[in-house]
């Protein structure tokens, strides 16, 4: 990837070009939102361990029967993950982050699948471990939640990667919930994105390792870099991937451009991955928007 100062520079050119042509295309707008539920809810899930397939998500979303067994819990897990993200789409403007919406958000995310803890943060002996440390006090949870939320938003003129990044590793490293923390931790993400009029991001699965390797660095010595290259990178991927949308651009294959520009695969691949070029992955497939 691009070195993070280029990065957060890309990003705003990539936002204003999105602004100078999102009028009146707001329907066209709703549809991207709508149809990458399910990649979120695929890829979010999957980070946590669960063993449904992106195509199974969206059979479970669209309620078409599966070909195998699915646990209760799996089934509730994509359904309520989706109506959050849902809910945040529309939400985001009209509501300020705050303790009681963290709350809400999370009992939608566990309503049916564990509705005694659902809704409400881990309590006084409740103790829970997270990598190689013991997380939080539960006494100090709602304080720290405060804090964090009083420190992003004094940093308001802050680069929106730093602040994002920042604020999605505290609030894992505090981990407030007895279950849901990842899921409720990275659709905050999207909430405070789309109320700072950015678009939503959509960590993947594949980036796991490097994901996990964010939250050691952070934990060891406070470093946000390498979860500031993983904001970075999602974001100019959904920003590529809107403008190809809403510039009318003729949206085809990554290996399909590598042909018509007689270059190797690999080497078109190797960018999109490190976002020099205006790719995005849709679907578990890199596509890209040319005139």
């Amino acid at each position: 990837m691009a070195k993070v100062s280029s990065v957060y520079n890309k990003i705003g050119e990539l936002r204003a070009r999105y602004y100078a042509v999102a009028t009146g295309k707001q329907q066209l707008l709703e549809l991207i939102g709508e149809t990458e539920i399910a990649e979120q809810v695929y890829n979010s899930n999957a980070i946590e361990n669960s063993t449904l397939t992106f195509e199974e998500t969206e059979k479970i979303l669209l309620q078409i029967d599966l070909d195998r067994y699915i646990s209760e819990r799996e089934i509730f897990e994509a359904k309520n993950l989706a109506r959050v993200a849902s809910y945040i789409n529309k939400k985001a403007k009209e509501r300020e982050l705050d303790l009681d919406l963290i709350l809400l958000l999370h009992k939608m995310l566990l309503s049916n699948i564990r509705d005694d803890a659902a809704g409400r943060f881990r309590n006084n002996n409740e103790w829970v471990q997270v990598g190689n440390y013991i997380a939080v006090n539960p006494k100090e949870v709602p304080s720290r939640l405060e804090k964090m939320i009083a420190e992003y938003n004094a940093n308001i003129k802050g680069d929106i990667v730093e602040r994002i990044a920042k604020l999605h590793l505290d609030f894992e490293h505090i981990h407030p919930f007895i279950d849901g923390n990842g899921r409720i931790g990275r659709v905050l993400n999207n909430y405070l994105l789309i109320r700072e009029g950015f678009v939503p991001i959509n960590i993947k699965f594949i980036d796991r390792k490097k994901y996990y390797e964010a939250f050691k660095e952070f934990d060891e010595n406070g470093k946000t870099k390498i979860m500031e290259q993983i904001v970075g990178r999602a974001l100019l991927n959904s920003y590529h991937k809107r403008l190809a949308y809403l510039e009318d651009k003729k949206i085809i294959t990554l290996k399909e451009f590598a042909k018509l520009h007689k270059v190797s695969h690999s080497g078109a691949l190797n960018k999109a991955n490190r976002q020099t070029i205006e790719a995005f992955l849709e679907k578990g497939v890199w596509k890209i928007g040319i005139k």
